[in-house]
């Protein structure tokens, strides 16, 4: 997969694309994640990419040459636009997007982009959630890394993003490691029985009590059998 992010500040991104996953995925040749400064593709001297809003009104907005010509510089892909007013991430879009072969990300500023970048250039808009941030950088990075641990061969056990919390619309089970106690609190006795059925019955009930105390509105996607719903 192919990712590009098109912003005003790069240096916002450099840092976090060479670790961890995204830094791995890249290693291992399974990821190309490039960076572009939009303001290169500005024709003004001073480098200027906003001005202000026809009509009046407080802010800058971003104009679409310098974006367009950003965009068109790449290889064809899907391009998104990362704004307060998109469609709102979760992890279906996640797994949706994970199968594309080229992504781009538009990370907007200000007070916003040209109407005409929405309407003409750009697939798709996604917020990561209903508040304001200052730009695009970081939910831009919080989808990529969402939609890279999904590709194949980034993570080390394949089964780590089939168990992830949303992955069937509900949350994750509790996890325990060493020491078997600590502080007095013990580790379930259901998990040192290495009975593999019941560790799994036990995971789910508490998977499903998780969600339906913290995210109960997500257990409305959710096919529960007969058992499960009296549980939930």
């Amino acid at each position: 997969m192919r990712i590009d992010i098109l912003t005003l500040f790069p240096e916002i991104c450099e840092s976090p694309i060479n670790y961890s996953i995204l830094g791995r995925a890249q290693k291992a040749g399974l990821l190309k994640l490039v960076v572009t400064n939009i303001r290169d593709f500005s024709h003004d001297s001073h480098k200027k990419v906003d001005d202000y809003s026809y009509g009046g009104g407080p802010g800058m907005v971003l104009r679409p040459g310098p974006i367009f010509e950003a965009v068109e510089s790449l290889p064809s892909g899907k391009v998104i636009l990362m704004t307060p007013a998109g469609r709102v991430f979760n992890q279906t879009l996640a797994k949706e997007l994970s199968g594309e072969s080229h992504l781009i990300f538009v990370c907007g500023h200000y007070e916003g982009v040209d109407e005409r970048i929405r309407k003409e250039l750009v697939d798709l808009e996604l917020s990561i959630g209903d508040y304001v941030l200052t730009g695009g950088e970081l939910p831009a990075l919080v989808v990529t890394e969402a939609v890279v641990r999904l590709i194949p061969g980034v993570l080390g056990n394949e089964e780590s993003a089939v168990h992830d919390s949303f992955s069937d619309h509900v949350l994750d089970y509790p996890h325990y490691t060493r020491p078997q106690e600590f502080r007095g609190m013990l580790v379930p006795e259901v998990l040192l029985s290495g009975h593999h059925e019941k560790i799994r019955q036990w995971r789910r009930k508490e998977a499903l009590l998780r969600t339906l105390e913290r995210r109960p509105d997500l257990l409305a996607e959710v096919q529960l059998s007969e058992k499960e719903e009296k549980l939930a």
